[in-house]
């Protein structure tokens, strides 16, 4: 999560009867305000009245600071490198620090501060570890003062900041698993800043290798030219060239294989996925241009969850990171492939079940005065669309039809509520951060973007269990339009779609969700509640497969395979080969870009940090 929050009476509500039986800123609200009709229901174009869109920390409108060449796509907030483009900070118009793994990047004004933490450090009285961003040197051009960073364009895991002062303008591409920084510049020769007085262990002229804090660098500038070390700062004319690259080096010897591949420059990222025999290939590729000479190949580390899964090879190298160690591979592309992650429309019924106490806590249910106890904002509704849903099946298991039937009405009554617009419940499209958001909105979901994926994953499994029962009402012409929107704001598996950027808050690389629509942290993205990101995941998969959608089938099985992993080793440290060894606990609530913490936004209760990772327990993550 990422805002503090009161957590989930519903659901413990839920597991408590269960096993009792026996089971285990687009402009404020305005008159002129339009609905987008969709089916049968629809959204609004503008806020409620009252309401706001994404703020500053003090409140002031924010919009998205991204370069011309990027104004109209879709910023996919919710990223490691959300702090380019959402400004949490009005003092900051820069960056926060962002976590590519295994180089930590900051943008200043005088360029990209780069660092490779190594040695972790155990903070919060015990609570939490970390590997925090300290810049080893920063990249920049002579003279470079920009007032601003902004994005100025972005794939599937890697972003080019972008940075202008009238005289000088540079462009560096960064990403996940990247060695290298690729830098374009003009106006300027470029500048490397160190933070002390560099001991250089090769000169070759137009190559550089340096040591800066016990870390080692190479520097590559255009042939021809050369590096001039003048205490803290090292500098090279670019030969009326633009671009030079630097990367962090695994060991001093590997600099001859790193030479190999300093002018192939990355310029994008592109993750795919399949799905056959009960297993979840997916190809990771890197799109590269040869500055000089031909080669066109590049060095990527791979995070714990990915190598475990696959069989490519792998050189000698490797990288320390909060995540585990990163291997290195030589390659443009590696692949993956993991078995398929079970989804089930219910939990299965047993022989233990005490069918009539059972049936007593279903209809004290369905007959209280308020099934939806009391929830007004999108993420209270979703806990209460999530704990009716999980009903369902049971009642079905019971043979009981009538009381099935009366829980799918209120799913029913109060999705169409939400998804219809102009009532004191609904959805807003702001056009400007291209986003979708509920009103009444909470912890964050419309002034910071948070958490989207948890409130409408809720949704979803709401609307996937109904369209087991009834086809007419999930069909797009009805109401499954309004549901496939909500899956474009938080999952869109579209690069191309205009209104909605592509997966919002999955990030591909790294395995996992973020929660924090701006990153704006010294710890970088966060993300609490795994299982609730695993609940959207498995929702995909059973909408998809209750209406014939294989494409948002196979994604929610992508997704949650993919998760699933990466929650073992960085939640749960499975094979206790990622938390250091200075960190006591063998779980953590929140994974952060700089390391995790066992804690959460609310409290330090061991039992509900713990819950926190694993409500809501469903047919999908059980």
């Amino acid at each position: 999560m990422s805002a503090p929050r009161s957590r989930p009476a519903a659901s413990l509500v839920l597991v408590s009867a269960l096993a009792a039986a026996g089971l285990v800123p687009a402009v404020a609200g305005t008159a002129s305000a339009a609905t987008v009709p969709v089916g049968a229901g629809g959204y609004s174009d503008t806020r409620p009245a009252g309401t706001s869109g994404p703020t500053t920390n003090t409140g002031a409108p924010v919009t998205p600071k991204v370069t011309a060449a990027a104004k109209d796509r879709p910023v996919p907030t919710n990223d490691w490198w959300s702090s380019l483009a959402f400004q949490r900070y009005g003092d900051n118009p820069y960056s926060t620090p962002m976590y590519g793994h295994p180089l930590t990047y900051q943008a200043v004004a005088g360029g990209l501060e780069l660092g490779y933490p190594t040695t972790p450090a155990i903070v919060g009285d015990g609570r939490q570890y970390e590997f925090p961003h300290k810049a080893d040197l920063t990249l920049g051009l002579t003279g470079l003062n920009s007032p601003d960073t902004k994005a100025d364009d972005w794939s599937d895991w890697t972003v080019t900041p972008y940075w202008s002062d009238g005289a000088r303008t540079l462009r560096t591409t960064i990403g996940h698993g990247l060695p290298f920084v690729y830098a374009k510049g003009t106006g300027g020769d470029a500048r490397i800043t160190t933070a002390s007085t560099p001991t250089v262990f090769a000169d070759q002229g137009n190559v550089l290798g340096i040591t800066v804090g016990g870390h080692h660098y190479a520097l590559f500038s255009p042939a021809g030219t050369d590096w001039n070390v003048s205490g803290t700062t090292v500098t090279a004319g670019l030969g009326g060239k633009d671009y030079f690259s630097v990367a962090v080096l695994p060991s001093t010897d590997a600099l001859a294989t790193y030479r190999k591949y300093a002018f192939s420059f990355v310029t994008g990222s592109r993750v795919t996925w399949s799905s056959s025999g009960g297993r979840v290939g997916a190809t990771y590729t890197l799109t590269t241009e040869a500055k000089e000479g031909t080669e066109t190949g590049t060095l990527q580390a791979l995070y714990r969850h990915q190598w475990l899964n696959s069989t490519d090879p792998l050189t000698p190298y490797t990288y320390v990171s909060p995540r585990g160690t990163m291997k290195v591979r030589e390659g443009r592309s590696f692949t993956t492939s993991r078995k398929q992650a079970a989804v089930l429309p219910g939990l299965p019924a047993t022989g233990a079940v005490d069918q009539a106490r059972l049936r007593g806590y279903l209809n004290e249910v369905v007959n209280s005065a308020d099934p939806f106890s009391g929830a007004t904002d999108t993420y209270w509704t979703g806990k209460a669309l999530g704990k009716l849903a999980q009903l369902v099946p049971l009642a079905e298991q019971l043979g009981d039809t009538a009381l099935r039937d009366r829980l799918l009405g209120l799913l029913k009554g109060r999705l169409q509520d939400w998804f219809t617009a102009g009532g004191a419940n609904e959805f807003s499209y702001d056009r400007t951060w291209k986003t979708l958001t509920g009103y009444p909105a909470s912890y964050g979901s419309d002034t910071e973007l948070n958490d989207h994926h948890f409130h409408y994953g809720y949704y979803v499994y709401a609307a996937a269990i109904i369209a087991q029962y009834d086809q007419a009402w999930a069909a797009d012409s009805a109401w499954g339009g309004m549901v496939k929107t909500l899956v474009r704001d938080v999952a869109n598996p579209s690069r191309t779609d205009t209104a909605f950027p592509f997966l919002r808050g999955f990030d591909v690389y790294a395995g996992h969700s973020w929660a924090s629509g701006h990153s704006g942290f010294a710890a970088g993205n966060n993300q609490e509640s795994s299982s609730e990101s695993t609940n959207l995941s498995a929702a995909l998969v059973l909408w998809g497969s209750a209406t014939g959608d294989t494409s948002l089938r196979d994604l929610g099985g992508y997704l949650l395979a993919t998760e699933s992993d990466a929650i073992g080793q960085y939640w749960f440290d499975a094979d206790q080969q990622v938390f250091p060894g200075s960190f006591t606990h063998d779980t953590v609530g929140m994974v952060w870009g700089s390391g995790g913490a066992y804690s959460t936004w609310w409290t330090a209760n061991p039992e509900e940090i713990h819950g926190i990772n694993t409500l809501p327990v469903t047919s999908g993550n059980a």
